[in-house]
């Protein structure tokens, strides 16, 4: 089963940095991976181009249609199932445009821009940066915040409080476990996700992200991490409550 929701992201690096791939296209690259697959499933709000919808694609002639069947008593016919008929044809439409080496290039290239700028300025990336999103090491950053406190949560808000910027935690907020005494396990990691949309941001937008870091490099080491008032019993990092720790 692929999950091929970035699939024409994955295909740029294949071709640019596996052997034998840099004269496919991206297009080929992105058929060859399926080929290996019994079943592709893909949330098309990525490299769907479109702002709903997803698809699933089975080689198992009987299971795809049991899975038919039941989108019809659940959802509505194959032909729409629960979309309407301009978002089917706007996701036809941004299967294959995704592909387009301009296009992948820009979309590329303005994410490690935004990561390239980062690290300069010594925030501490994930490295090499990725095609979709520029991922922050929000426990180097807030050093001073322990993580049972969870620097990468503080992080999120303060981007918010200081640009508008939203973005989400990738640490132990989402990934965290409790132990039998109710104590926190942590994430392996602390990290915070800037996920850049499709064809919305200039490079003006993406250089505001970047000045915006200045007011949280200043002001990181007077951070206060963060506490959780309210958690549901799955999926915490959806609809948690937090509050802002005082200081001491």
């Amino acid at each position: 089963m692929i999950d091929g929701c970035r699939i024409a992201e994955n295909s740029y690096f294949v071709k640019h940095r596996e052997a034998g791939y840099e004269n496919k296209s991206y297009e080929e690259i992105a058929k060859e991976m399926l080929r290996l697959a019994d079943a592709f499933v893909m949330s098309a709000k990525k490299d769907g181009l479109v702002n709903i919808g997803g698809l699933l694609t089975l080689k198992d002639d009987s299971l795809s249609q049991q899975c038919t069947n039941l989108l019809i008593i659940s959802e509505g016919f194959a032909t729409y199932g629960g979309l309407a008929g301009r978002d089917m044809e706007a996701m036809a439409i941004g299967l294959k445009e995704v592909f387009d080496p301009d296009y992948l290039h820009y979309r590329i290239r303005s994410t490690a821009y935004l990561g390239e700028h980062l690290k300069a300025k010594g925030i501490p990336v994930v490295w090499p940066i990725g095609g979709h999103a520029v991922y922050i090491d929000a426990k180097k950053l807030y050093s001073n915040i322990p993580v049972e406190e969870y620097p990468g949560q503080a992080l999120v808000c303060d981007l918010y409080v200081q640009g508008g910027i939203r973005c989400v935690e990738i640490g132990s907020v989402m990934f965290g476990k409790y132990d039998e005494n109710k104590e926190l396990i942590p994430a392996k990691n602390e990290l915070v996700r800037l996920a850049i949309p499709r064809r919305m941001y200039t490079q003006s937008h993406i250089d505001y992200v970047i000045e915006v870091f200045d007011d949280i490099l200043e002001k990181k080491d007077q951070t206060r991490g963060m506490k959780i008032v309210y958690e549901p019993p799955y999926l915490r990092h959806f609809t948690a409550k937090f509050e802002r720790l005082a200081e001491l």
